[in-house]
């Protein structure tokens, strides 16, 4: 596994396993399962995506069968834009997803959209960041604009921003702003979200190839 190392030292593997519009949560918790078994380290999810507990009965199961540590897992999860509104209610948002996915902690909160009072739900997750109960904070969907003004008012920067990434968007004036503050990019539907078939694209096999990896790798 190749790791990226985030501002703050914390390592975050390079790969991971998604959970979006995963509703059913036997299924959700199989899945999970079966990545953590296939090797997958970072597994993602949200609140949004309301299958958190799903997340925590397999991570909980995959610690349990010896496949893997808790220390060898990095678990990300979102606050939705209903819990932005305000200090407090940002502060029972983060405590609920660590509860809800029945860990002592979160490897990555993000907020998940710029809306509604970000700021304040920023200074919840900061203050959960010092506490640590988040080993690192950062946002999602930031675009360019809203990055670097974010980044010259907060009291710690972000140390992530996971946005959409793939061959056919990639989104060149975001990895600019990030760069310039040190934020790690992570990209959401690298191989395109389904709305495009980079398997059979020809350039897309050439650049892989020259460095000796797959389309999906």
């Amino acid at each position: 596994m190749e790791y990226k190392v985030l501002t703050n030292s914390v390592k975050m593997p390079m790969e991971g396993f998604g959970v979006f519009q995963v509703r059913d949560k036997e299924e959700c918790k199989e899945s999970v399962l079966n990545a953590i078994r296939a090797g997958y380290r970072l597994i993602d999810t949200a609140a949004s995506y309301t299958n958190e507990d799903a997340v925590g009965e397999a991570v909980c199961e995959a610690i349990a069968e010896g496949i893997c540590t808790r220390e060898e897992l990095f678990i990300t999860s979102k606050m939705w834009v209903q819990d932005m509104q305000n200090y407090e209610m940002a502060k029972k948002a983060i405590d609920h997803s660590i509860e809800t996915l029945g860990v002592e902690y979160l490897d990555l909160y993000l907020l998940h959209q710029a809306m509604k009072d970000y700021f304040s739900a920023w200074r919840a997750m900061e203050d959960a960041y010092k506490e640590g109960k988040l080993r690192a904070i950062g946002v999602s969907n930031f675009y360019p604009h809203v990055l670097t003004n974010f980044c010259e008012t907060v009291a710690i920067r972000p140390m992530v921003n996971q946005i959409e990434m793939h061959p056919y968007f990639a989104q060149e004036s975001a990895l600019k702003v990030m760069e310039e503050y040190q934020i790690v990019p992570e990209a959401w539907a690298p191989l395109g979200g389904g709305r495009h078939n980079p398997f059979d694209n020809e350039m897309v096999k050439e650049i892989a190839a020259a460095h000796r990896k797959t389309v999906g790798r």
